[in-house]
């Protein structure tokens, strides 16, 4: 068990230690009744010099009672002293990266040798860092709720935006968006005009219809281009099953390799009845 403090001795263990607070009590009380007895016998000599309080000494004088204030006052900065210390710890294990912490971190350094300091610097230091620690917290707050917003129009932006291209590929995957893809693709990438895409418009509408979900139920083939299979349409894109962009593009290449244009493809599948 941790001995009693000798009368006198100084309080040199770091803070913290398990009989600290104890200890201190005891030699603050000490120190108390030391400085009551010195009022009592200051207030005795007043009183044999003809002073006017004589029962200085049975009732304690001003000075007196402010020692026994301090004295409690002592217990207090004590207790407020390791409450600020906790308190700023934590608001800087909270922080952003952002928040300067420095300041608290240097309050709550100096709070931890509060035993070799006068309670008025320990309650001045302890005021500061509670005002610090407020700000610190404060600070947080205000960097977590602009990281909030941030992300929460990042996300409303990506929603919008997600929320467009469904709304622009529902539209392309009708079939008159199909065909105005198709035309474009046609004269952009090879120079077909409007007499070949008038026999890709044939062609297709007796295949698929111009449907990107149209799949034939004997044969597999699918798409509007009527893959035969459907997979070989991935060389044009991932989402062959879903965009209809993605199967004309495939299309188109397979009429400019195997038939060299959409009027060749189409007289072979009139002749033949598939191409």
């Amino acid at each position: 068990m941790p001995r009693d403090l000798e009368a006198g001795e100084p309080l040199l263990t770091p803070f913290p230690r398990p009989n600290h607070l104890s200890l201190l009590r005891k030699e603050k009380e000490r120190r108390s009744r030391r400085r009551w007895a010195i009022g009592a016998a200051l207030a005795l000599c007043v009183s044999a010099a003809g002073g006017t309080v004589a029962a200085a000494a049975a009732e304690p004088g001003p000075r007196a009672v402010d020692a026994v204030t301090a004295a409690s006052a002592d217990s207090d900065t004590v207790e407020a002293a390791t409450a600020a210390i906790d308190e700023a710890q934590t608001a800087i294990a909270a922080a952003e990266a952002s928040v300067d912490t420095s300041k608290l971190s240097a309050y709550v350094h100096t709070l931890a040798g509060y035993d070799k300091l006068p309670v008025v610097t320990v309650q001045g230091v302890v005021d500061e860092a509670e005002q610090e620690t407020d700000a610190v917290v404060a600070e947080t707050a205000q960097v977590q709720a602009e990281a909030a917003a941030a992300a929460q129009k990042a996300a409303e932006e990506q929603a919008a935006a997600e929320a467009a291209a469904a709304e622009a590929l529902a539209a392309a995957n009708t079939v008159e968006g199909a065909q105005e893809t198709a035309r474009t693709m046609a004269s952009e990438q090879y120079g077909w005009g409007d007499d070949q895409f008038s026999c890709l418009v044939s062609l297709w509408n007796k295949e698929s219809g111009w449907s990107y979900t149209a799949q034939n139920a004997s044969s597999g083939a699918y798409g509007i281009p009527q893959s035969l299979p459907g997979s070989k349409m991935a060389t044009a894109g991932d989402d062959w099953q879903t965009n209809a962009a993605t199967q004309i593009a495939w299309g188109l290449s397979y009429i400019s390799s195997v038939y060299g244009t959409p009027c060749g493809a189409w007289s072979h599948s009139q002749s033949t009845g598939w191409y």
